[in-house]
């Protein structure tokens, strides 16, 4: 079942989200989604997902690599969230989980009713658009919102003209 967006209600707002998922199109995505939020005052969620499957070691080993990759996760998001804020003028909501990318964007649309649009770029390699859209794109009539792909060659110029 869909949960019913509550953006559009009194006392809420429409959030954008991107995924930060070290790729360079990330960076586009993060640009775009921080300025429709800025110039429809709304928010901006940055959702980065540590893959699980990073983990399966002994016990004292996993727990060791579990903080390692949160902080690394950390420190990310930190620096996008700088970015961010010292470019769009906004202050970002972090939200950082565990599993598997499509699983956790959808939790956090579930989770954050005032998520409406995911923002994704799509990345200029010859292999394909970048792994995060490859495994959205044919899962997108899964997502209970708006799916916004950016083509590669946009520059962060143009996307300020776009929105």
């Amino acid at each position: 079942m869909v949960s019913k967006r509550l953006s559009r209600l009194e006392g809420h707002r429409r959030k954008f989200m991107a995924v930060i998922d070290g790729t360079p199109e990330c960076q586009r995505a993060v640009h775009y989604a921080g300025r429709r939020a800025k110039n429809s005052n709304g928010g901006l969620v940055l959702l980065y997902v540590i893959p699980d499957g990073d983990f399966q070691q002994w016990l004292g080993v996993e727990a060791i690599m579990r903080a390692e990759a949160r902080e690394e996760a950390e420190a990310v998001v930190a620096k996008i969230a700088q970015i961010v804020r010292e470019t769009i003028g906004i202050e970002p909501e972090v939200v950082i989980r565990e599993g598997s990318a499509a699983e956790q964007i959808n939790a956090v649309i579930e989770e954050d009713r005032d998520v409406a649009i995911l923002v994704l770029a799509a990345g200029s390699a010859k292999e394909g658009p970048g792994p995060l859209v490859s495994s959205v794109a044919g899962r997108a009539a899964a997502f209970p919102i708006p799916v916004t792909v950016l083509p590669d060659t946009l520059t962060n110029e143009e996307i300020d003209a776009l929105c």
